[in-house]
């Protein structure tokens, strides 16, 4: 079963510090829902544990987490892929991109594709398709609020 998602969120910091943040294997790891752990093995690849409830089922995924088509500090793809064992498997990716809205704040648009298989795809399209539109909400308005926050603490430092 595959969905598409895309929405965007306006972040208050420059295109750098949300660039940054988009390459932070802590700040991803504080956004991802239900992410138990983000490890970073390379500057493009992070092995990652993810717990997430899908309606009455829960689900612990083991998976890898992989940064390409990288174009600093404008766009980027992020894929995961993670087993759940008896429940079955999600993998995705999302393709994004940043643009300066003004010196001091940034766009940050997005495209995700998800598939998931197994035990977990026979919940039924409508539940995994707002979940997912729902996990994808949380993870971006969380990140904007890390990057601005990182922008604040950067200004005060500076």
């Amino acid at each position: 079963m595959t969905m598409d998602m895309n929405g965007s969120e306006r972040i208050e910091a420059p295109v750098e510090v949300v660039w940054r943040a988009l390459n932070d294997a802590e700040i991803l790891r504080q956004c991802i829902p239900g992410c138990e752990r983000l490890d970073k093995a390379s500057d493009t690849e992070m092995s990652a544990t993810v717990v997430l409830k899908i309606g009455p089922v829960k689900a612990r995924f083991e998976g890898a987490v992989e940064l390409s088509n990288l174009d600093p500090p404008h766009s980027y793809t992020i894929s995961g892929e993670g087993k759940g064992g008896l429940v079955g498997f999600a993998k995705g990716g999302a393709d994004v991109s940043l643009t300066a809205d003004g010196p001091q704040a940034t766009i940050l648009t997005y495209t995700v594709k998800a598939d998931v298989g197994g035990k977990i795809a026979q919940l039924g399209s409508r539940l995994i398709d707002s979940t997912a539109k729902k996990l994808a909400a949380e993870f971006f308005s969380v990140f904007g609020e890390k990057a601005a926050g990182h922008a604040l603490a950067a200004t005060d430092a500076g």
